[in-house]
């Protein structure tokens, strides 16, 4: 049974001056380096993103190892500070493989709490040397199977829309063994791994097919296991004590981390298309007056505003929520995921209406935000899936379980 009251102290929902300065940094660095212009031509590239830029965020600014643990290379940050990076990253429309490098792979690697692999992966993750993803954690039956081979482990099997899937070097595969399903850590060649790029709505996402054809893989963390699912989240991107029991724990936790984090991109696109839809409208004349001064486009943006303040008041206690591990966190990120990509979508609408005639064309950047709120709305499952989830973990029937769990008498 969840609590009356939340587990979080309410200062975490604070941005504190650190976060402040590392927004501001990343704002002035999104606005020289990552233009519009930019983001097309790089679209274009085999990796679909800027490598250079890429190892300056790793380098320079420290992005990737944000929330990894100084004992691995990171800087031993919490979350939070990571959400910072992803909020300005998706106000920029960023396309660097952030979201799954970043934060799947990474926290699917803490949350195994295998040191041996966090000892190998996380440093490369963390100086931006190594990109990453991970394979079937949406998958309700495992569609890859690992098997025991002569040299060890193989994968076998198929599973689609991989982020980064066609350009990531270390893929994090969910797969079935025996003991039940298992995380592994594949190295993908081209003569066991076929990685088919899939067209996407939005091509600053790129996502994949992935074939294991008895590819070698290594295992990482516990077979198995249940704890740590719906009901907690121990381990979190800021340690690995207590983490989640058993791959299916790992995976849960991950994927509620990916929603937070995913909240917090669109948080930012929000922003980045109200502020630019206020700008245009101050500046736009239509009868001898800016069209933001007309009642009806007043009203239009305060709708996007309150919607705004509202998804950032779910990301941040999500983010919170990840940052202290608590066992809210289902609740958090299922929340965040219906507020945040309802708020992106009318954000991005306004975006495009409210410029008229212009913000339809293929020149003008509102079509790209556009793709990436319909993307990013269906990403980690649909509203309507984290709304019966929500129901499940806090509706009639999870309060009355609770009751009884403390009250067997009743």
């Amino acid at each position: 049974m969840h609590r009356r009251h939340p587990e979080v102290a309410p200062q975490l929902l604070s941005e504190t001056e650190e976060q402040r300065q590392l927004r501001t940094v990343l704002r002035d660095f999104y606005a020289e380096t990552s233009g519009v212009e930019d983001l097309r031509t790089h679209l274009a590239t085999p990796r679909g993103y800027d490598e250079a830029l890429w190892a300056r965020l790793a380098r320079e600014i420290g992005v990737h190892g944000l929330a990894v643990p100084e004992e691995y290379g990171g800087s031993g940050f919490t979350f939070a500070e990571l959400a910072v990076a992803l909020e300005e990253s998706g106000r920029a429309l960023y396309c660097g493989p952030l979201l799954p490098t970043v934060v799947l792979a990474a926290h699917a690697l803490l949350l195994s709490g295998d040191r041996t692999a966090c000892e190998r992966y996380l440093p490369r993750i963390a100086d931006g040397t190594l990109t990453a993803t991970v394979a079937g954690f949406d998958d309700g039956v495992p569609g890859v199977a690992a098997e025991r081979g002569s040299g060890g482990w193989v994968l076998r099997g198929r599973t689609d829309f991989v982020l980064d899937g066609a350009g990531a070097e270390l893929i994090v595969v969910r797969a079935g063994t025996p003991a039940g399903p298992r995380l592994f850590a594949c190295e993908p060649a081209p003569d066991s791994c076929r990685r088919t790029p899939r067209r996407v709505l939005d091509e600053t996402r790129r996502q994949a097919l992935v074939e294991f054809r008895g590819a070698p893989a290594t295992a990482v963390g516990e077979a198995g296991g249940t704890e740590g699912t719906a009901g907690g989240t121990e381990g979190t991107a800021g340690g690995t004590e207590g983490a989640a029991d058993g791959a299916e724990g790992a995976v849960s936790a991950t994927l509620d981390a990916g929603r937070a984090a995913l909240a917090a991109e669109q948080v930012g696109g929000s922003g980045h298309a109200l502020d630019a839809t206020v700008a245009f409208v101050a500046q736009r004349h239509q009868f001898g007056r800016p069209i933001g001064s007309f009642q009806a486009i007043k009203h239009r943006l305060a709708d996007v505003l309150v919607a705004l303040e509202a998804a950032r008041s779910a990301s941040a206690y999500a983010t919170a929520c990840v940052a202290v591990a608590s066992s809210q966190l289902p609740v958090a990120a299922c929340a965040a995921a219906v507020v945040c990509s309802e708020t992106f979508r009318l954000a991005t609408a306004e975006y495009v209406q409210l410029h008229g005639g212009i913000g339809f064309t293929w020149e003008h950047p509102a079509h790209l935000y556009v793709r990436r709120a319909r993307g990013a709305e269906v990403l980690f499952g649909t509203a309507d899936q984290h709304r019966a989830r929500l129901a499940g973990l806090v509706g009639p029937a999870a309060r009355t379980a609770g009751r009884t769990a403390t009250h067997p008498a009743a």
